[in-house]
């Protein structure tokens, strides 16, 4: 069955490219999003953090 995969993927023109483009879109993703990381200002990160908390309390007051 591989011996079958191998022999057919290798008669597709320009296939090599593919592992090679998916490496990049993965590489490019992660170092984006780890530049955004770094970057996000500290303000921001506490805000989005804290946002489960404050909608916990924000339920239970309601209840009350």
């Amino acid at each position: 069955m591989l011996k079958y995969i191998k022999n057919h993927m290798d008669s597709i023109a320009g296939i090599e490219i593919y592992p090679i483009i998916s490496l990049l879109i993965f590489f490019i993703f992660f170092v984006g999003l780890f530049y955004w990381v770094i970057t996000a200002k500290k303000d921001y990160i506490n805000t989005v953090s804290n946002i489960p908390l404050d909608l916990d309390n924000n339920q239970n007051q309601e209840e009350l």
